[in-house]
């Protein structure tokens, strides 16, 4: 049976991907508003209420109020804003670290952050199997493409291309470390760098360990074989091949994936490692989660219509 998917921020770039996504799939209809009804209240409140799903692509104050509108039992949400990744009653869309039938089951989805979702398989698997402690304060330096900025970086980006690094959130308040530090189960808000690159899309996340300072920290070795068997079988989050010159690249040219690979770098007498994770900021960072999301949801195949 067809569901309908309503997109309350359509034309953002999540949003579009996400349509993207979807099109020419035969398990789900889209429902749309023209321009001069997607700011009408009335239309929205009734799109919101007839959808099966509602996938929310919007500023965090828009998420919640479109939440509000709704008022019945059956239309089941996915946020893809910040609103509410560390909210009560809100399961966290992230199947591989929260598990794929409390997804299935929920009737309303946080999707995660994009740099969030880099350090959160990364950190989350370790700090669970006891091989990394709850209570070390983390690092965390990351690089995005600017889509991830939505229509005004990209602008900014595109107009100005003598822009090559832009370092943000220096005031060390970056709305992605709630989540970061609540899925892992930390007890220290990790410190986090993130800056923007001139490339559209991409992104690399890296958590540095001095695994000789840290108490009770495992090897490099132990790490990577571990979250490798945290992930064994999972056809988006898999363990990337180290590379032999000892250097990754992240292309401006690169096109759209909804994989994340993940890497154990280590230094040749153990005491140093290196976590990294490389993703596309506008797949399993942002669009291809919510369809990942929205096909468990609706209990279909997790990869149907991603790009793997």
């Amino acid at each position: 049976m067809t569901k309908t998917v309503f997109i309350d921020g359509a034309a953002g770039t999540t949003g579009l991907e996400i349509a993207e996504r979807l099109a020419g799939r035969s398990e789900f209809a889209l429902a749309t508003l023209d321009d001069a009804r997607r700011k009408d209240a009335a239309a929205r409140r009734e799109a919101l209420n007839d959808a099966d799903f509602v996938i929310l692509c919007l500023p965090d104050d828009a998420a919640r109020e479109s939440v509000a509108m709704i008022d019945n039992a059956a239309t089941r949400v996915i946020d893809a804003s910040t609103a509410h990744r560390v909210a009560p009653g809100w399961i966290y869309g992230f199947p591989e670290v929260s598990g794929h039938d409390a997804v299935a089951a929920a009737a309303r989805v946080s999707n995660p952050g994009c740099y969030s979702t880099g350090f959160i398989a990364l950190v989350a698997p370790l700090v669970r199997a006891g091989l990394l402690p709850a209570d070390w304060p983390y690092s965390c330096n990351a690089v995005s493409g600017y889509s991830g900025g939505g229509k005004a970086l990209i602008e900014r980006f595109e107009e100005d291309r003598d822009i090559a690094w832009r370092g943000y959130a220096l005031t060390l308040d970056h709305k992605h470390v709630p989540e970061m530090q609540s899925r892992c189960g930390l007890s220290i808000a990790p410190l986090f760098s993130p800056a923007v690159i001139a490339a559209h899309r991409g992104m690399v996340v890296e958590v540095p360990l001095p695994l000789a300072a840290i108490p009770g920290a495992a090897t490099p070795d132990a790490l990577r074989a571990a979250l490798a068997e945290f992930y064994a079988g999972s056809p988006v989050v898999v363990m990337g091949d180290a590379p032999s010159d000892g250097e990754m690249l992240l292309r401006g040219s690169q096109s759209g994936d909804d994989r994340i690979e993940l890497f154990v770098f280590g230094s040749g007498d153990g005491s140093q490692a290196r976590l990294v994770a490389r993703l596309d900021n506008l797949g399993k960072g942002a669009s291809g989660a919510c369809v990942q999301n929205l096909n468990i949801m609706a209990g279909l195949p997790e990869t149907a219509g991603l790009r793997l």
